[in-house]
């Protein structure tokens, strides 16, 4: 998150109001709900994991065992477990 100067954005007047009830500190205004993202969207974390966790489903189908994708993946046994249930659950 960047942080930017309120009197670069805001109108004065408001700027005054605010100034009424916060001085000086910092201030978190959250996004509006239409305009919300979920976690990893925009840094594209998100479609890195979902690449890695369909890695890890389509190496468990070929007969990978729990164990050897824990090491390859450097996660616990029940984080693999986990994926993999979810992945067979949803029918991928």
């Amino acid at each position: 998150m960047k942080y930017e100067k309120a009197q670069d954005i805001l109108p004065k007047e408001i700027l005054k109001v605010i100034q009424e009830y916060i001085d000086g500190e910092y201030l978190y205004i959250p996004r509006k709900v239409e305009n919300k993202k979920t976690w990893g969207e925009s840094s594209g974390v998100l479609k890195e994991l979902e690449h890695r966790n369909k890695n890890i489903y389509f190496k468990y189908t070929e007969g990978y065992s729990v164990r050897e994708l824990s090491e390859l993946y450097f996660l616990s046994e029940s984080s693999i477990r986990r994926i993999i249930r979810l992945y067979r659950d949803r029918g991928d």
